[in-house]
């Protein structure tokens, strides 16, 4: 059971830090898809919209490879840090954060899209500059978005197998989130403690779902729009 309770907080720190950073990097990528009229924008929704599609252990096999010392990558962060990205929590929040890209970039690319143009334009005859738009009328405009990105990157990350196990292996109390410790209890028949922890993700992601889909309802409801 401790050992357990260790994964759990290491999916829950990893859903955390992978969810925050990528609200922090996400927004301009996704106000670019949003409003660019570049001819290959298409191809950059579709590598941002990959990961909803590839089989995770594809992008695990990739990024296994780039975050060896054999290539650029963990070179740089072997020659930075004295360690290797690989097989370690670092590598397992950059392979969340492009895992769940979509996930957050897209509610934000929609957000950005509906938003009006009328409030920007008046803040730039004010003189803000386009930090202060942002924060100032593009945030607040879009906050319903942001937590909607955020809940459903977090979501997300709980879940994850496939791409944590190729490049973070099984390390206790490194890499070993609850979902290889649930695979793990189930191949060792331990079916009681599976259950226990498919329980909580289960129960956990359902409530996350229940909570996304009531307050869009009560936001179309109010204003007819998310």
């Amino acid at each position: 059971m401790p050992s357990d309770l260790e994964a759990l907080w290491i999916t829950v720190k990893l859903a955390l830090i992978s969810t925050a950073l990528l609200l922090l990097v996400t927004p301009p990528l996704a106000w670019w898809l949003a409003h660019s009229r570049a001819r290959w924008r298409p191809l950059a929704e579709a590598l941002v919209a990959l990961p909803l599609i590839l089989p995770p252990t594809v992008l695990g096999f990739y990024l296994l490879l780039l975050f060896s010392p054999q290539y650029f990558p963990g070179q740089t962060y072997q020659a930075l840090t004295g360690s290797t990205l690989a097989f370690s929590f670092t590598g397992l929040v950059l392979g969340s954060m492009l895992y769940s890209l979509p996930f957050v970039v897209q509610p934000l690319q929609a957000a950005f899209t509906t938003l009006g143009k009328g409030e920007l334009e008046a803040a730039a005859t004010l003189g803000m500059s386009k930090l202060q738009r942002f924060t100032h009328v593009v945030f607040p405009m879009t906050r319903h978005s942001f937590v909607l990105a955020g809940m459903l990157g977090f979501a997300h990350t709980l879940g994850e197998f496939g791409v944590v196990l190729m490049i973070g292996g099984n390390i206790p109390g490194e890499t070993q989130v609850i979902a290889i410790t649930l695979f793990e209890h189930v191949e060792a028949l331990e079916y009681v403690r599976a259950h226990v922890l498919a329980a909580g993700l289960l129960i956990t992601s359902l409530v996350l779902l229940l909570f996304i889909y009531v307050g869009m309802d009560r936001r179309k409801r109010r204003w007819g729009y998310w």
